[in-house]
């Protein structure tokens, strides 16, 4: 199958004159994913419509599920006649709550997966006081296997990944915002969720800079053997990838790792 991970950029000078509103990203974002017709699957990055660091804008461009971002990449995965990742997207609930939600829609445009973000970054501020937190872990059945969803943060929590893989996963997506002062973490957790869970894993994130903070870029895709694929540069770009999702399989049946875990070791208390 081929997959590709566009690395959408949050400059509003890049590309020179673009204008930093979330209609104009959309316009752009829609563009490039139908320009990727013959791909299976399409991945972009967390929160691009609003920014991920832009704060200020999340209460602004917040939409619901069925919402302007959603409508437009729906139409452009239905175009293209490709599996969308649609990155996420800064969701507006009914009581008012803001998520941090991804989608994932099917070679018609239909919405097959929707995921709150679990893990909220920001400690005691963002994303972690502005945004409710999900409760649910998301697999989503497709024409070329099961794909689990996951968000930015979510990276650095192995239970979140072991539990994708017990709904099934064989594929992980991971959009993001991840910073660049902390690309080496990124390059480290990226490879080692694929290699623990054995798993393919395609991590989009931004580019650019948006809300103050400078983007990592660097998209990756790593295969189940923890072996990158494809690695993107700094820039807006789509990264394309070859791969025989078969290989799950047969890395599972060559090195159970998986069959060896052992659940019920208690841990010790406290002192």
């Amino acid at each position: 199958m081929r997959a590709s991970l566009i690395q959408l950029s949050v400059d509003s000078t890049d590309p020179p004159g673009a204008a930093d509103s979330a209609d104009e990203r959309r316009r752009r974002a829609a563009a490039l994913v139908r320009g990727r017709a013959g791909d299976d699957l399409v991945v972009l990055p967390e929160l691009w419509a609003a920014g991920a660091w832009s704060y200020d804008r999340w209460d602004r461009d917040a939409e619901g599920v069925d919402g302007p971002t959603a409508q437009a990449m729906s139409a452009a995965a239905r175009h293209a006649g490709v599996w969308l990742h649609a990155g996420s997207i800064v969701e507006r609930d009914d009581d008012g709550t803001l998520y941090n939600t991804a989608l994932l829609f099917d070679r018609d445009g239909e919405l097959r997966g929707r995921y709150r973000k679990i893990h909220r970054y920001g400690f005691d501020t963002g994303e972690a006081t502005l945004m409710g937190g999900g409760e649910e872990i998301v697999t989503v059945p497709t024409d070329f296997g099961v794909v689990g969803l996951a968000i930015c943060y979510d990276l650095r929590f192995p239970e979140l990944f072991r539990g994708l893989i017990d709904a099934g996963a064989e594929l992980i997506a991971v959009p993001a915002a991840w910073p660049a002062a902390r690309l080496a973490h990124w390059q480290l957790l990226t490879r080692t969720r694929a290699l623990e869970e054995q798993v393919f894993l395609l991590a989009c994130c931004a580019s650019g800079t948006h809300g103050g903070m400078r983007q990592a870029g660097h998209s990756v895709a790593v295969d189940p053997w923890g072996t990158v694929l494809g690695r993107a540069g700094t820039g807006q770009e789509t990264l394309s990838v070859d791969f025989d999702m078969a290989e799950v399989t047969r890395m599972r049946s060559e090195l159970p790792v998986l069959r060896d875990r052992v659940l019920a070791v208690e841990a010790p208390a406290r002192p």
